[in-house]
């Protein structure tokens, strides 16, 4: 929701062409620890976050809310480390604070919404568009892999769109709201699509015609600001990236891990295409909805929607397809083993909605359920 990142957290770093650098933001639930409801105790888990860690970790959109960001790197271990270290540091604070932190799309447990975070861009957006805040905090997921220049990352946007229901599948996780299975795998993603400006990335035709919709966007009001771009996929407003946004929180390290692998591989793999002159597929909108709304309904256990062919699929035959798309971009990163082990685990142990409702289904107790989330959030 916020305009930019964690402070400090994707500064640019020039790399070679072949190697790319990658950073993840992950947003986090604040929840009383007997009830799983969520609270407003943003001020109070700040207070007590390391001094060192700080420029890492702020506020989000609601006083439930906490987000974190990485560093950039070249290796997928030191996004391991960091995401570990800050997740580790964040529960702990939480814990001091006597609450908890929770990776989890959105809140499963009924309760007060809690209020809005006590900022001036966040007030203009309340007056604005008023009931738009559902529920007690959407917590999302953003990729950010770096580009050489704005172009390129239009020309990367186009090609990457196809592939990034794929993504929104593998990241589901937030079955539950109000004390019920909503019957989705991403709940998150349905309240999410609330705001007028969540989408699919557009086809774009050059960086010009993309700055030349923020102006309209901004100019038609259903958006304050570039900020507000809220794209699956768009090129950070402060940083030289492209910024994959599609994906509910994931549970654990692993999970963030094996994401920010693969969209890594994805965004390398459409810069060749775009050095080799190969066409962007221009998919239909309406199909790209679908198939986006179906990933957020089905998650990975369930079909997913074939762009080439508009027929559905099970789901873990598309991930299998892109994986195999963009081998050569995990291979050419070091990535291939740990992204295949990844997977592996994904697959015995399903989305973080199939580990949700593994443990409802066995306890039938959501407050079970929270306790698990909390014990993958700090891994």
């Amino acid at each position: 929701m916020t305009s930019g990142v964690a402070a400090g957290a994707m500064a640019p770093e020039r790399t070679g062409p072949d190697r790319l650098t990658v950073g993840v933001e992950e947003e986090f639930l604040l929840v009383d620890p007997h009830t799983g409801a969520a609270v407003p105790a943003i001020d109070l888990v700040m207070a007590q976050v390391p001094a060192e860690l700080r420029g890492q970790v702020e506020r989000e959109f609601q006083t439930s809310q906490i987000e974190i960001g990485s560093p950039p790197g070249l290796e997928l271990s030191s996004i391991r480390h960091s995401l570990g270290v800050l997740r580790g540091a964040l529960a702990d604070a939480a814990e001091r604070a006597g609450v908890r932190v929770l990776a989890i799309g959105t809140g499963p447990v009924a309760g007060p919404v809690p209020p809005v975070v006590d900022k001036p861009r966040f007030d203009r957006m309340i007056a604005r568009f008023r009931l738009l805040v559902p529920g007690p905090g959407n917590n999302g997921m953003h990729v950010h892999v770096g580009v050489p220049d704005p172009d390129t990352g239009v020309r990367v946007l186009n090609h990457i769109r196809p592939w990034l229901p794929v993504l929104h599948a593998m990241t589901t996780n937030s079955p539950f709201s109000a004390g019920v299975d909503t019957g989705y795998a991403s709940w998150r993603s349905v309240e999410w699509e609330r705001w007028p400006s969540v989408a699919p990335t557009p086809y774009l035709e050059s960086y010009e015609h993309y700055e030349r919709l923020i102006r309209q966007l901004i100019a038609s009001g259903v958006m304050l600001d570039e900020g507000m771009l809220y794209w699956y996929a768009r090129l950070s407003a402060k940083y030289p990236t492209v910024e994959v946004r599609i994906g509910d929180v994931c549970p654990s390290v692993d999970d963030a891990v094996l994401v920010a692998g693969l969209v890594r591989a994805l965004v390398a793999t459409a810069m060749a295409d775009v050095a080799a002159g190969r066409p962007p597929v221009n998919t239909d909108h309406h199909l790209l909805v679908a198939a986006h709304w179906r990933a957020a309904h089905d998650g990975l256990e369930g079909d997913g929607v074939d762009l080439a062919t508009g027929e559905l699929r099970p789901a873990w035959e598309l991930v299998d397809q892109l994986v195999e798309r963009v081998r050569p971009a995990l291979e050419a990163h070091d990535d291939l083993a740990e992204v295949t082990d990844l997977l592996a685990g994904l697959r015995r142990h399903g989305t973080g909605a199939a580990r949700q409702r593994a443990v409802f289904a066995r306890s039938g107790r959501l407050e079970d359920v929270v306790a698990e989330v909390a014990r993958q959030t700090r891994g």
